[in-house]
């Protein structure tokens, strides 16, 4: 088991998940993170603290695409262990469905 984050964080991109994570295993994109599904040791420190709840367990329904997002990407985008700000506008991306045929982005983010 792994957890794995989805279609919500897409725009907001909330950190505190980073800040809590004992392995560091997440990645940056332009606008959402990803967890190194290898990296994570499944402690489930990060999923209450996602403010979207975009931070699920692997063995919930329907998570293929985002079990493979979250591995192809974690490998070409840099590795974030800092929390940092959220979008200023993030509060307004919370809940807005299709993000990711809408918004996502395969560019990397910052990293640390």
């Amino acid at each position: 088991m792994t957890f794995v984050v989805t279609d919500n964080c897409i725009k907001c991109k909330y950190m505190d998940c980073v800040e809590v994570c004992p392995v560091d295993c997440f990645y940056e994109g332009d606008n959402m993170l990803v967890i190194h599904p290898d990296e994570c040791i499944d402690c489930g420190v990060c999923e209450p603290e996602c403010p979207a709840s975009a931070i699920v367990a692997d063995t919930e329904p329907g998570l293929d695409k985002w079990l493979k997002l979250n591995g192809d990407y974690a490998k070409v985008w840099p590795n974030i262990t800092v929390k940092r700000d959220a979008p200023p506008d993030a509060k307004n991306w919370d809940g807005v469905p299709e993000k990711y045929e809408k918004f996502f982005s395969p560019e990397p983010g910052q990293g640390d």
